[in-house]
This record gives structure tokens, C-alpha cells and sequence, in this order.
């Protein structure tokens, strides 16, 4: 048998001060349709050869919310899933800080809303998946070392 072909995505855990940068994810979307979720999407080939899943995540980023981010960022986990759609999935998630840019939904059929939120706010949300909520806690803990 033959192993799975896996999809790359990349995730950025976006902060500013105690915020983190959050997207409650299109109804639409096959994959955790309604969901708050971090930012970010898949590896694209036309990416670049070097520093590869950096840039695509800051590519993610402006596409997908309209803002960019440091140059610095940190890792924080790779996990692997099964999307809705049957497509193997290695997921990186790194924390970066908010730059410039006006936060807002750029693609609607991906993104149904953008918000600040402190690590209270996104624990205590009904639409925050348990997957999530490991990574922004993961995210946090880095974020109070870097920050100090």
C-alpha cells in the first residue's frame, strides 16, 4: 500500500500586546466550517524555495486578513490530520507579531469574521475547537517568554 500524499498548511498565531488575531472560519469552508481558528492555509508550489513555509504563511496572512506581520517568527507545533475531505494534512502553526495592516475578511468564502481576542476571550468561545484552543494555549506560553 501505498503512504498518503500530504497537503502542507501553515497557521500564525498573531498577536498584538495581550491579542491574539483570531477568524471565525466561513460556514462555507469544508473543513471546521464555523470555527474560530488561527490564520493561515495551505503551501501553494508557486511559494518560495527558501523559507518556504514562512512565506507562505505570510502570504496567507495578507490574503486572508489584510495585515502583515514581523520578520521574526516562532514555531510553536506540527500536528497531522484527516480533512473533511479525506486529504492527509501536516499542519505547522508559528507565532508571529502583528506589523501593520486594518484586520478585516478579505476572502468571504473563507473567512466570516476577524477579531482581537485575549486567551479568556478565545478560551470561553463556543466556536473555539479543542485543537485550537491546544495551539493558542502552546502559543501563549511562547509568547510570555518572548515578550518579557
Amino acid at each position: 500500500m501505498e503512504p498518503p500524499k500530504f497537503i502542507v498548511n501553515v497557521e500564525a498565531a498573531i498577536f498584538q500586546n495581550n491579542k491574539w488575531l483570531m477568524i471565525l472560519r466561513s460556514k462555507k469552508e469544508d473543513h471546521a466550517g464555523g470555527t474560530l481558528s488561527m490564520v493561515g492555509g495551505k503551501i501553494d508550489y508557486s511559494d518560495a524555495l527558501t523559507d518556504t513555509l514562512e512565506f507562505g504563511v505570510k502570504r496567507e496572512i495578507l490574503e486572508e486578513v489584510n495585515v502583515q506581520v514581523q520578520e521574526k517568527f516562532e514555531y510553536v507545533e506540527s500536528k497531522m490530520f484527516v480533512s473533511a475531505k479525506g486529504n492527509h494534512v501536516i499542519d505547522i502553526v508559528f507565532i508571529a507579531e502583528y506589523k501593520s495592516g486594518d484586520p478585516s475578511a478579505m476572502i468571504e468564502d473563507e473567512v466570516d469574521e476577524v477579531s482581537w481576542m485575549t486567551m479568556e476571550e478565545i478560551k470561553s468561545n463556543p466556536n473555539t475547537p479543542p485543537w485550537i484552543l491546544a495551539s493558542m494555549e502552546k502559543a501563549e506560553a511562547i509568547r510570555l517568554k518572548i515578550t518579557k
